[in-house]
């Protein structure tokens, strides 16, 4: 055991903290898993942003999700100084043992402070002042092209947990609800699709600079339908996206179906969850098929793979082999364009999917009840 190893039996109640993206969210659920995994006697809770509270709702191993709706100082000072005031008084009265920091900020800081934890545990940022480094017992470094997963879970390791990575309760994890599978089930019926018999694509992403040509993508859809694959679109609400998805749908020589700006999250989630595979580029929908265990075939340019790979599901990653790739910028100097991203050919990806399919069908065939017994004996490409 560690030196400052903290004694689980002592902790009643723990925070765990992301404030971070909707995908962020989801890669640090494996921390809630695991710590639960380890001490089923404490009762975990979560703060996140408010638009990202969908990725832990109804998450078993959680007892309250707290949120901060960063549209508070919209409203005024006033307004947002009230708001800020009930939250801080909901998470005293919780009385904390344990709070998990996992991205560094000021407001993370004095979180801790206000909060008074018996044991707290946050990224070890050299930047940081000595306000930040006295108020964390412990600190967590920050390795460089280490998976997300992995990196938040260093943050038990550093108190001194002993973490499997590989174990079962470290998956990724989302709970889309009755009311969503209800109406994804319905999607399906109307447009005469059965479960696990299409392929879901998704080309959008946040950030422009991480989307393929669309010219491209219109000739990876129609490839597909040609070889009797049953095609599902799916995008955001986001203006910027939809527009795109009409764009790529008008160069279509085939039909197929687009649920685009047409689902929340948790219904997104449950329409993963029914999928043969996802194509996608660095997006949420990537990790909500490793949540899922679904297949995916992901298309990586600018991002760190090493980072943001889909995590423990089978997989295949496709990249244009460049020497400034992964470069972590958006877009070539910043541009919001990404030559590697453009020099992906589609036969590579149609190539990917059909090793990814291949892998699939020679894996032993067990009795099929759910998606976890569908997916469960494939390992490939995984972390």
């Amino acid at each position: 055991m560690l030196k400052d190893a903290i004694d689980l039996g002592r902790v009643q109640r723990a925070l765990v903290v992301r404030l971070m993206f909707h995908g962020d969210v989801l890669l640090s659920t494996p921390v809630v898993t695991t710590l639960k995994e380890m001490a089923p006697h404490i009762n975990i809770d979560a703060l996140v942003y408010h638009e990202t509270r969908d990725m832990l709702s109804l998450h078993p191993d959680l007892d309250q999700v707290f949120t901060i709706d960063r549209n508070w100082k919209k409203q005024g000072v006033s307004f947002q100084l009230r708001q800020e005031w009930r939250l801080l008084s909901a998470l005293r009265a919780r009385h904390y043992d344990l709070v998990v920091i996992l991205n560094d900020s000021n407001r993370a800081t004095w979180l801790v402070k206000l909060l008074s934890p018996r044991w707290s545990v946050g990224p070890d940022n050299p930047g940081r002042g000595r306000l930040y480094r006295k108020t964390m017992t412990h600190r967590f470094q920050l390795a460089r092209n280490r998976h997300m997963v992995e990196l938040h879970l260093d943050a038990l390791r550093c108190l001194g947990l002993p973490v499997d990575s590989s174990a079962a309760h470290a998956r990724l994890s989302i709970v889309s609800g009755a009311g969503a599978e209800a109406s994804v089930e319905n999607h399906l019926s109307v447009h005469a699709l059965q479960p696990g018999n299409f392929v879901l694509v998704h080309p959008g992403s946040r950030g422009v600079y991480k989307c393929w040509p669309e010219s491209k993508m219109a000739r990876l859809i129609d490839t597909l339908s040609v070889q009797g694959i049953r095609v599902v679109l799916s995008g955001s609400p986001a203006a910027a996206e939809l527009e795109m998805l009409v764009r790529i749908k008008a160069q279509l020589a085939h039909p197929v179906v687009d649920l685009s700006g047409q689902l929340s999250l948790k219904e997104l989630a449950a329409l993963v969850a029914q999928s043969a595979m996802l194509i996608g580029v660095d997006s949420l929908p990537v990790h909500l098929a490793s949540a899922c265990q679904v297949p995916v075939v992901a298309l990586f340019g600018p991002s760190l793979e090493q980072v943001w790979a889909p995590w423990r599901t089978p997989h295949r990653i496709v990249g244009a082999t460049l020497p400034c790739r992964p470069c972590g910028l958006a877009g070539c100097g910043g541009s919001g364009q990404s030559d590697c991203m453009d020099k992906i050919s589609v036969q590579e990806v149609l190539d990917a999917v059909q090793s990814l399919r291949q892998t699939l069908e020679i894996a032993p065939q067990h009795h099929r009840t759910d998606r976890a017994s569908r997916t469960q004996f494939v390992r490939v490409d995984k972390h």
